[in-house]
């Protein structure tokens, strides 16, 4: 044999090696059927009751800030990342701290956005590292039937349970302290 042909064998065989291999590998998984692919309802309101997740963002102690809820109707536990993503929330971290540091929620406070300090002074977000005590986004979580408290995991890592509260409160000198929904 020639080493042309040696080299011609020798791509056959690993071509038929490959095929033999795919062939005995299954077929691949295939995509869900309508009944196992899953929807929410989103509703522009705080869930009643314990009946899904509800999101809020409050950006009102902002001089052009607002406020919003959702409620996602769900019987499944909902990573907070997924809750934010359904309802059209996004968030930046900071260069520091990356995601786990939330910098801006729906590009809210702009970088050009003077923020009033207590002493008249003002503070323009740059999402170097960690915001200054006195304006900052809070991760909120309130349990099914309890009270609002500082979440103890980021957004990348909290997961929620229908009946649960998330929200994303922006403080401006110590106001507002918590959620109010």
């Amino acid at each position: 044999m020639t080493p042309t042909l040696r080299s011609v064998a020798a791509a056959s065989a690993s071509a038929a090696l490959l095929l033999a291999l795919v062939a005995c590998s299954g077929t691949p998984d295939a995509a869900p059927t309508p009944a196992e692919t899953k929807t929410v309802a989103i509703l522009d309101s705080a869930c009643a009751d314990d009946a899904g997740i509800t999101v809020a963002v409050d950006a009102s102690a902002l001089e052009d800030g607002d406020s919003k809820e959702w409620c996602i109707g769900t019987e499944e536990p909902l990573a907070a990342s997924d809750a934010l993503t359904l309802v059209n929330v996004t968030t930046e971290g900071t260069d520091e701290y990356g995601d786990e540091v939330v910098c801006r929620v729906n590009g809210v406070p702009a970088e050009n956005a003077a923020i009033p300090a207590a002493d008249g002074s003002e503070y323009f977000e740059k999402c170097e590292s960690m915001a200054p005590a006195f304006a900052y986004w809070g991760l909120w979580v309130k349990p099914a039937g309890g009270e609002w408290d500082y979440a103890q995991e980021g957004i990348s890592t909290l997961e929620l349970q229908p009946g649960e509260s998330l929200a994303l409160l922006f403080t401006l000198n110590g106001e507002p302290a918590a959620p109010t929904t």
